[in-house]
């Protein structure tokens, strides 16, 4: 049975991809999985891969604690090859982010083939620095090649899981009604000041009948029990859901950030789509992520901005006033999916 390591943690665009991909691997793979402590892989990975918890961080900080977190990713890596032996691994699946470095480090030290998925429109910096060690650079965006010219890469598109491409109900604990079901995400660690944005129009949504649904994100407590907005019937408010697939699939807007696990489920689920990029994401790739969607006519980019000016209204009423919200949606049947799952097996078919 051949031995699969996948190393995959932090947030939901690094874990989410990869825990589809190993729910499309038939059982004839033994999988372990490689995280850090106290990440949101401790809840999100299943029970059923063994989880194997590593610290390891970024290199941030004046140059003696560069130093010093250069050489417990050095000591990381070799703790990774011990591992990679221990458990006879005959390949290594990884998706970027801070763990990525010691397992492709490790891989490299023990001969292992490894294979490196990026998701994002432009890479970032593990996959810059160390996708040339990589056997494979698996993309999730095409242009992402631009920027790892040293490396073998192949564009497969990011797995999604597979409850997106399901027709489903809308939870019950949605509004009823004919109004226009308005979906607002910022990601599993919220996204505050778009929250403030979406809260200065919410007046003027549920005036216009509306259904919102904010889901804000752990770290924005803004709403209070004495607020009366919380209380209006087409207003449900919830730091997160784990039905997005279901609320995204009914949805008639959403709005939204855009990092790369966002955009490939709303990609997926054709569904029109206002993207605020975060403006302070490394090198501005949300940017040209947000351009990814934007460019097959499925999403508007609207840039952050005052929570008072009126940009994001008006933007929002023009979609509604021109009809323009079903043409977005018929725009995003250009979008075919390709299976990435088999694409990325495929790869690692052929470097194992």
């Amino acid at each position: 049975m051949p031995r699969l390591l996948i190393a995959a943690s932090g947030t939901g665009g690094h874990i989410y991809p990869a825990l589809s991909f190993a729910e499309s691997l038939s059982n004839s793979w033994e999988i372990e999985w490689l995280g850090v402590p106290n990440r949101l892989e401790i809840e999100l990975v299943p029970k059923k891969y063994n989880l194997i918890k590593l610290k390891v961080g970024g290199l941030q900080g004046n140059i003696f604690r560069k130093m010093f977190d250069l050489c417990k990713l050095l000591f990381a890596s070799i703790r990774v090859s011990f591992l990679l032996r221990q458990k006879k691994i005959n390949v290594v699946f990884t998706t970027g982010g801070y763990i990525s470095a010691p397992s492709i480090l490790g891989a490299k030290l023990t001969g292992i083939p490894i294979l490196l998925h990026e998701s994002n429109a432009i890479p970032g910096k593990v996959t810059r620095l160390l996708g040339r060690f990589c056997d494979h650079v698996a993309l999730g965006i095409p242009s992402a090649a631009e920027y790892l010219q040293g490396c073998r890469t192949s564009f497969t598109g990011t797995p999604v899981r597979s409850e997106f491409f399901l027709d489903q109900s809308l939870p019950s604990w949605i509004p009823f009604g004919e109004g226009l079901l308005i979906v607002v995400m910022g990601g599993s660690q919220g996204a505050i000041k778009m929250n403030e944005m979406v809260r200065n129009i919410l007046p003027w949504l549920l005036n216009k009948g509306c259904r919102v649904i904010h889901l804000t994100g752990k770290n924005d407590c803004f709403y209070k029990k004495s607020d009366k907005i919380e209380t209006h019937t087409n207003l449900v408010v919830r730091q997160f859901s784990n039905e997005i697939s279901a609320l995204l699939r009914n949805a008639d807007l959403a709005i939204s950030r855009a990092g790369s696990g966002a955009i490939c489920e709303l990609m997926v689920t054709k569904t029109p789509s206002i993207l605020i990029p975060f403006p302070a994401s490394a090198d501005q790739h949300q940017e040209l992520n947000a351009a990814y969607m934007a460019s097959y006519g499925g999403a508007v980019i609207v840039n952050q901005h005052d929570p008072e000016k009126d940009i994001l209204k008006n933007i929002i009423s023009n979609l509604i006033e021109s009809n323009s919200l079903s043409q977005m949606k018929s725009n995003m049947n250009n979008y075919e999916c390709q299976s990435p799952e088999n694409k990325i097996l495929e790869i690692i078919n052929l470097i194992s």
